[in-house]
């Protein structure tokens, strides 16, 4: 039996009262691409924070490659968080660092590398997500949202990472640059032989990036399945959420005058 690369099992969590995961249960496959949807404040995030070690889960285990590394410490930890990268929501760049340092900041900073060496492969990566040497020399903010979403894939593939996490990637941007970007991400990732995982609400970005669909709700997985699958999910949660449907059995709490 196959191991899977990552595996999340019964893991909860809760903040006071509030119940934020209830029992998540997830596996992806080595190479493959899962992407989990869901409305806001459903623990999509949490879930990430817990997977990378920021948040400890109250309860259930999580495994890479079949060790269970929940409450990992010191050298354990740093070796385990180097198998990630991660594209940020709102790319989360370093205004202070010029582009191409952005880039190479997982290389000097978490691998120790030479700043030569990592310049090199900043600017091989920024070539990568198509854009030229003279960006490298640039600040963030003197690029547009989709040049810094680029620049953001590009630090995440920097230290070619066994495991991919996208945090909401196409958040910002238009129609068009969104699904520049998830082609930039399908094919990096495909050059990598990344596992990756990631959480969004933009369906057209689900379609594209993921092998397997999971939504995520009241922080449970209500359905997981095949992309191809989820047209036909008999779910109606899903259903409801995939369409963009205001009536259905998610209902949004609206303050009324």
């Amino acid at each position: 039996m196959t191991v899977p690369k990552l595996k999340l099992n019964h893991v909860a969590k809760h903040f006071g009262r509030k119940v934020v995961l209830d029992g998540i249960d997830l596996e992806i496959e080595r190479g493959s691409s899962l992407v989990v949807i869901g409305g806001s404040g459903t623990g999509k995030s949490v879930m990430l924070k817990c997977v990378l070690g920021i948040i400890r889960p109250d309860a259930g285990s999580i495994e890479v490659d079949g060790q269970n590394v929940v409450g990992l410490r010191g050298s354990d930890r740093d070796a385990y968080l180097r198998k990630f990268g991660m594209l940020f929501q709102g790319s989360a760049l370093f205004d202070s660092l010029k582009v191409w340092q952005n880039v190479a900041f997982g290389l000097i900073q978490g691998r120790g590398m030479q700043r030569a060496k990592a310049r090199e492969i900043a600017y091989e990566k920024l070539g990568r997500v198509g854009l030229k040497a003279d960006v490298g020399e640039l600040f963030p903010a003197e690029l547009s949202g989709g040049m810094q979403k680029r620049v953001a894939l590009a630090r995440a593939i920097a230290t070619e990472p066994e495991i991919i996490f996208f945090d909401e990637p196409t958040t910002g941007l238009d129609p068009i640059m969104a699904d520049v970007i998830n082609d930039l991400i399908v094919e990096c990732v495909k050059d990598l032989g990344a596992t990756t995982l990631t959480i969004t609400h933009d369906m057209a970005s689900a379609r594209k990036i993921a092998d397997r669909l999971a939504m995520i709700y009241k922080g449970r997985i209500i359905w997981n399945g095949p992309k191809h699958d989820i047209d036909n999910s008999g779910n109606p949660y899903v259903d409801q959420f995939i369409h963009g449907r205001a009536e259905g059995p998610i209902t949004m709490d609206v303050l009324k005058p």
